[in-house]
């Protein structure tokens, strides 16, 4: 190694041995009390109840959980704030510390074209947002396997585990990187680069958060008359449930509020022939995370691209 990689590697080593340690230190966290939660499922022989409203629960299924629950979301946590972390701390300095202390110019006057400079040390950058973001996933991905979607959670569809985990988890963290980069080389000051580069990765996961639910028609679940309701099991409801009239037409389920004897006099009164819930099943996580896969992509494709052609037409 030599050249143009030898001092992208040389200059970011540093951050490279500590953010490494870190994540093997996760891992080794991660592995022992996956273990020991395994061995406390076999112990007492808890069986797997998927949804609140599973047909299971007890003393023991309560404590898995809530020995578990918070430890995983708090690694949740750090999976969903790496793509932060990496635009602030590995992409806004990655060109905005070079240029605001002026340092870059040393490495242009031994004959590296600004490009040159600019994709070994990007290159490096973006391996390593890649190995970290997928060893983060996976460790969250594969703790939460055993619980996945128990009783009070966490479910598929919460932030905790949908940002956390998948593809988009590994997309948001190159988005996160190349929105850094961009602000280093536009605001020449590493400070508000950083600050920039982490309000870009929440507000952009704000975004995608609020709009998540629309990206896919939800399934309608139909039971006629008052036959029990479909159990809403490992699905993501929307809210929307209510009464089905003879024409198909939907109304709200505040028509009739009861249960039982009074349900069924309610309904015979207003004609209504079924009961409808909408709601988003398990299998709509990988649709899900391939769209937004796809979004964040994009964005730092676009931004990547921006900072070549910044670079190619401006004097750094």
């Amino acid at each position: 190694m030599r050249g143009a990689h030898w001092l992208a590697w040389r200059q970011q080593r540093t951050l490279i041995l500590v953010a490494t340690l870190s994540l093997l230190a996760c891992t080794a966290y991660v592995w022992f009390r996956r273990t020991e939660m395994l061995s406390f499922i076999a112990e007492h022989h808890i069986t797997v109840c998927k949804g609140w409203n599973g047909p299971c629960g007890s003393l023991f299924t309560e404590r898995l959980l809530r020995d578990n629950g918070d430890p995983i979301r708090a690694l949740a946590t750090l999976s969903m704030a790496f793509p932060a972390l990496i635009g602030a701390f590995w992409g806004a300095p990655l060109i905005g510390r070079e240029l605001e202390s002026g340092t870059f110019k040393l490495a242009l006057t031994q004959g590296i074209t600004p490009l040159r400079w600019f994709a070994a040390r990007f290159g490096l950058a973006v391996l390593y947002a890649l190995l970290g973001s997928t060893l983060l996933a996976a460790l969250v991905a594969w703790w939460w396997a055993p619980i996945s979607n128990m009783l009070d959670g966490p479910y598929w569809y919460d932030g905790y585990i949908f940002n956390a985990t998948g593809p988009a988890a590994l997309a948001c963290a190159l988005f996160g990187l190349a929105a850094g980069t961009a602000a280093g080389l536009l605001t020449r000051r590493l400070l508000p680069a950083m600050g920039i580069a982490m309000a870009s990765v929440a507000a952009v996961r704000l975004a995608l958060t609020f709009v998540r639910s629309d990206w896919l028609p939800p399934t309608v679940r139909v039971t006629p008359g008052i036959v029990p309701k479909i159990r809403v099991g490992s699905a993501w409801s929307t809210g929307k449930f209510g009464y089905i009239k003879p024409s198909g037409a939907e109304e709200g389920v505040m028509n009739c509020p009861f249960s039982g004897a009074e349900l069924k006099r309610c309904m015979a009164e207003h004609g209504y022939v079924a009961r409808f819930h909408k709601v988003h099943p398990s299998s709509d996580f990988w649709p899900l995370q391939w769209i937004e896969t796809a979004i964040l992509l994009s964005l730092a494709i676009t931004l990547t691209a921006l900072t070549v052609h910044w670079l190619r037409t401006r004097h750094v």
